[in-house]
């Protein structure tokens, strides 16, 4: 036993995570993040609020949430801060992580809506027709229920025939299932249905860009795209350099821990 013990301990003091050594974090809600190692996806509100309501927080930036949820299952970082539905999608996929939710964060919901150039009233105007038009016939509930089905069985609608002498560009960032993802060969998701819908209803074909999610205002601005739909909330920072549609879901962070 006493050779067992001396053998644990050089262990632990090799690799923290190793070996007979177990890490201590306990994470339970927002209050328990302080001090900790928290992972998030570079350019999101995660990322911001962790940076302006964690004290003694080690930020680590990842182009993905599953690139920070990877370094979690490897006990490099101790939590991620994330989007729902994304986390859900996550997690579903790791049965050694879960979910934790708190009142915080369901009490400051997140709106999602899409983003145009500064001044493009005219493709904005067009967008918020579209979104208008889906909720009032019921073609949006259709795609909730389509990519958020309460049984978990998405059925990925079929692409939209869009014909059309010019071309529409959406910017995205296919790694935030359900709203875009890659599915096979495919970019898919809820907004890549939305964005269909807008170029059919401008009479334009679509190409979907898929970006880092921190390299999309920018894209947006030097005009190498048209719109931004990728799950992005509206915020205060962002609405000075884009302008936004209207609003078409609510979200929350949630923390992802081991379990």
């Amino acid at each position: 036993m006493k050779k067992m013990t001396v053998v644990c301990a050089a262990l632990a003091a090799v690799l923290a995570f190793t070996g007979c050594s177990k890490s201590n974090v306990q994470i339970n809600s927002i209050a328990d993040l302080a001090g900790k190692k928290i992972g998030v996806q570079a350019g999101t509100t995660g990322e911001a609020w962790v940076q302006d309501n964690v004290q003694g927080v080690q930020l680590s930036s990842f182009k993905t949430g599953m690139d920070a949820a990877l370094d979690l299952k490897n006990r490099a970082i101790d939590a991620v801060v994330l989007d729902e539905l994304p986390a859900k999608a996550i997690v579903e996929r790791n049965a050694d992580l879960k979910i934790i939710h708190d009142p915080e964060f369901a009490n400051n919901k997140e709106a999602y809506a899409i983003a145009v150039k500064k001044d493009n009233a005219k493709l904005l105007s067009s967008i918020n027709k579209t979104i208008a038009d889906m909720k009032a016939n019921g073609d949006y509930e259709k795609l909730v229920n389509a990519f958020m089905p309460a049984d978990g069985k998405v059925q990925i609608p079929a692409a939209e025939a869009l014909n059309g002498n010019s071309v529409v560009k959406l910017g995205t960032n296919a790694a935030f299932p359900p709203f875009e993802y890659v599915e096979g060969k495919n970019i898919v998701g809820f907004d890549i249905t939305m964005g269909q819908r807008i170029a059919k209803d401008a009479g334009m074909k679509l190409e979907v860009v898929d970006m880092a999610f921190d390299s999309l205002i920018p894209a947006l601005q030097s005009g190498t795209i048209d719109f931004i739909a990728a799950g992005m909330s509206v915020n205060e920072e962002r609405k000075k350099n884009v302008d936004f549609s209207e609003t078409y879901f609510e979200s929350e962070q949630v923390i992802i821990v081991r379990k």
